[in-house]
């Protein structure tokens, strides 16, 4: 964890993200999926904002022809045919903001334009965070993450706890 916040009913931490990309070329969709389902050991989630658990990773579709692999420890390295798509690691570049607590969905509430409700558990959706890209993960009823870009984490990290604390 390399920073914390914790207020009522709501906690906050940050955490270094290891992602890789994969993003498949037009008309090459189906046989770059079938060589990343076998390349990832499962299917790849169909829609766009869907995810598929695979042991220690989290595989999210971002966009039609983009996913997002979410990795627990170092990222695997995988080649990808270069006729059929090609990987690109993000990790240097995103931190991850975990957001836990029953005081969520209110924080969301005040922070990024997301309906909570609607949002299925295990769902992704991108969106933006005080003029920022996110992408947000909806964990649980009472947790999510927020992939930002390393060089706001701190300054998202701030907002949020300055935003939070003004609607305590």
């Amino acid at each position: 964890m390399a920073d914390g916040s914790n207020m009522a009913g709501f906690e906050m931490a940050a955490y270094d993200c290891a992602i890789v990309q994969f993003e498949g070329w037009d008309g090459a969709m189906a046989p770059f999926e079938a060589e990343l389902d076998r390349m990832l050991g499962g299917p790849l989630p169909k829609k766009v904002g869907e995810t598929a658990r695979h042991d220690r990773w989290l595989v999210i579709r971002i966009a039609p022809r983009r996913f997002w692999l979410l990795c627990d420890g170092p990222p695997p390295i995988i080649d990808v045919d270069p006729e059929l798509g090609c990987a690109l690691p993000l990790g240097e570049g995103r931190m991850r903001l975990r957001l836990s607590g029953e005081g969520v969905k209110h924080v969301l509430e005040g922070c990024v334009a997301v309906d909570w409700e609607t949002l299925g558990d295990g769902r992704a959706v991108q969106t933006g965070l005080h003029r920022v890209p996110v992408l947000l993960l909806r964990r649980s009823a009472f947790e999510c993450d927020l992939l930002v870009p390393r060089s706001f984490s701190k300054g998202l990290t701030e907002w949020i706890a300055d935003a939070t604390a003004a609607s305590t």
